[in-house]
C-alpha cells in the first residue's frame, strides 16, 4: 500500500478530527449558535471570528448561558486543526420559569467542548450559592498539560420562593 499523498493528508487529518469529536466529545447537547462576527479577513479559508452560542442548563429548566469566544479561521481552522484562543465571556439569564427536576450537586460541569485538536476544552461549571439562593456559572478553558487562568463568571439569582434543592 502506498503512503498518502501530500494532498490527501489534510483530508485525512480532518476526518480524524471529526471522528475524535464524535467519539470523545462532550456528553451534553450541542449549543445553539446565536451569531458570529468576523474579526480578521483570511484570503484562504474562513475568517477569524467571534461566535456567540446559547447553552441551556440541562438540569435547570429556565436558565440559558450565552458564551462568546474566538474561533480561529484560515486553513487550519477549516480543517479543525487550529487552536482557538482561551478567552471566553459568559452571561447566564433566566429565560423562563426556573424548575429543578432533581437536586443539584454543589458544583457540576454542565458543558464542555474541544477548542483544539487534543489538549484544550472550553468548560462551563455551575456552582450553587445556597446562602443567596443563586446559581453561579463559570466558564474557562483548560489544557491537559497546563491550565489557563482566563475565565468569566456570571450569576442567576433564584426567587426565594423556589429554594435550590441540593444533593
Amino acid at each position: 500500500m502506498s503512503a498518502p499523498s501530500a494532498l490527501s493528508r489534510p483530508l485525512l487529518a480532518a476526518a480524524l478530527v471529526s471522528m475524535s469529536l464524535f467519539a470523545g466529545g462532550a456528553s451534553h447537547a450541542r449549543p445553539d449558535t446565536i451569531g458570529e462576527v468576523d474579526t480578521v479577513f483570511k484570503l484562504i479559508g474562513p475568517d477569524h471570528k467571534i461566535v456567540v452560542d446559547a447553552h441551556d442548563d440541562p438540569r435547570v429548566e429556565g436558565v440559558t448561558c450565552y458564551v462568546s469566544r474566538a474561533k480561529t479561521g484560515g486553513i487550519k481552522g477549516a480543517l479543525g486543526l487550529a487552536e482557538d484562543k482561551s478567552e471566553a465571556s459568559i452571561a447566564c439569564r433566566q429565560t423562563g420559569p426556573i424548575r429543578f427536576a432533581k437536586p443539584l450537586p454543589q458544583q457540576e460541569e454542565v458543558f464542555n467542548e474541544r477548542i483544539s485538536l487534543v489538549f484544550k476544552r472550553l468548560r462551563i461549571v455551575r456552582m450553587v450559592d445556597a446562602q443567596r439562593n443563586t446559581l453561579v456559572y463559570l466558564t474557562y478553558s483548560d489544557r491537559l498539560i497546563e491550565g489557563s487562568p482566563q475565565n468569566s463568571v456570571t450569576a442567576v439569582p433564584v426567587d426565594r420562593a423556589t429554594p435550590i434543592p441540593l444533593k
